[in-house]
């Protein structure tokens, strides 16, 4: 099972247009074609509960109970994409306690999530030791500096043994469970999602209406790179009919430092959005030693804004980068003896000038040395013409919705 959640949906007004399946967490890359499903079942952009859920099939049982209710897509999508990352303690504690609580409300299953580790929940008897220390940890997790508690310390035995002689306990499905005080609190407002950065995120955005948000609502976070649906989607949530409506704050990325610094992440606009998109899905495939090249490639080239960045990204091949070399004579040596292009005599080692050599090759490459490294643009175009940004104008169509579109 390669999916959290895979649920039957079909439209309540239109119920001849049969059912669509979709799997959840729903990759980034396929977010549009999912839009595309529900548009065949005449189900559009929405905020709105409009999603029924005819079938439910998942390996958290306790959420059969959303069977036969209305959700709305990214509603689904948020709640799998938190149980995606559960451990199996974590995984006990949900769904014990949605069982104890009678739960059937995406929203609340949403809510769950975030206080459900209070929960203590029994399923091995055999192993009560482990129990007790998950107890202790239970109660204490709030604390200011529990995080230097150890439980090792503390006789598990003897914690669960009186934890079970108290009485308490609810038994579910999914084992004893003891809810310790936890109380399910609003985290989810039914509008805006929690700021969540999962795996394959490069950075989050909090967006919010350039005139400010509305009583009762909080920011809305988008997490880059996003589908053009996923945007369109965030947008309509916050109700911003586009980018230039909004402003933008990154609360969250893992950029490489150089390119942060290009961005000035502290004066972006809402109209630097699609930008800054594009620039996620170029960058954020990148592998660790991609990412360094990158930093030494925007330090040689100077990019301006999110759009040459992305042109650099998406053309690193055309650089040469060699890391932690930082002298002429050093890369003279790294052309002679490690690069493979050169057929050298071990026995005329002595005679060779790497130095002189070095700099030859750096006056030829037009490279340069910066902290990371030596790097060198090798492209057949001049460098200033591969980072234009050729994507300046945003060709963003906007959610049907109303109100001037830019």
């Amino acid at each position: 099972m390669n999916y959290v959640i895979q649920a039957a949906l079909s439209n309540t007004q239109h119920p001849e247009c049969g059912q669509v399946t979709i799997s959840f967490p729903i990759p980034v890359d396929q977010y549009n074609k999912t839009i595309e499903m529900l548009q065949a079942i005449d189900l559009d952009f929405s905020v709105n509960r409009d999603c029924k859920v005819d079938e439910l099939n998942s390996r958290y049982r306790v959420l059969n109970s959303i069977q036969g209710t209305l959700v709305n897509l990214d509603n689904l999508d948020y709640l799998a994409k938190r149980l995606d990352d559960f451990c199996s303690g974590e995984v006990s504690q949900f769904e014990a306690m949605a069982h104890k609580l009678k739960l059937s409300d995406v929203k609340d299953f949403i809510d769950l999530t975030f206080c459900c580790q209070q929960a203590t929940v029994i399923t091995d008897f055999s192993d009560l030791e482990t129990v007790g220390r998950n107890y202790f940890m239970a109660l204490n997790r709030d604390i200011p500096g529990a995080e230097g508690l150890e439980p090792m310390d503390v006789d598990g035995t003897e914690i669960a043994l009186q934890l079970i002689a108290e009485g308490g306990g609810v038994v579910t499905p999914y084992g004893v469970v003891y809810d310790n005080g936890m109380v399910l609190k609003q985290v989810y407002n039914k509008h805006q999602f929690t700021l969540y950065p999962y795996d394959g995120i490069l950075m989050v955005l909090e967006i919010m209406p350039k005139q400010g948000l509305a009583e009762g609502e909080n920011p809305e976070h988008l997490n880059l790179p996003a589908s053009e649906h996923q945007i369109e989607q965030t947008l309509l949530r916050i109700g911003i009919a586009a980018p230039c409506d909004a402003q933008v704050c990154v609360v969250w990325n893992e950029l490489p430092e150089k390119v942060a610094d290009t961005l000035d992440l502290d004066h972006l606009s809402g109209s630097d959005l699609p930008a800054l998109n594009r620039m996620s899905w170029a960058v954020g495939p990148l592998l660790d030693s991609d990412m360094e090249k990158l930093n030494a490639v925007a330090l040689m080239a100077g990019p301006r804004n999110a759009g040459e960045i992305c042109e650099l990204a998406e053309n690193l091949d055309q650089f040469e980068f060699i890391p932690d070399i930082h002298t002429a004579e050093e890369y003279g040596w790294y052309m002679i003896q490690l690069s493979g292009r050169i057929e050298i005599d071990e026995n005329l080692e002595e005679f060779y000038d790497y130095k002189q050599y070095g700099e030859q090759q750096i006056q030829q490459e037009g490279g340069q040395f910066n902290e990371y490294g030596y790097v060198a643009y090798l492209g057949t175009i001049p460098l200033e013409e591969l980072i234009k940004d050729a994507h300046a104008e945003s060709n963003w169509q906007g959610p049907q919705m109303g109100g001037q579109l830019c």
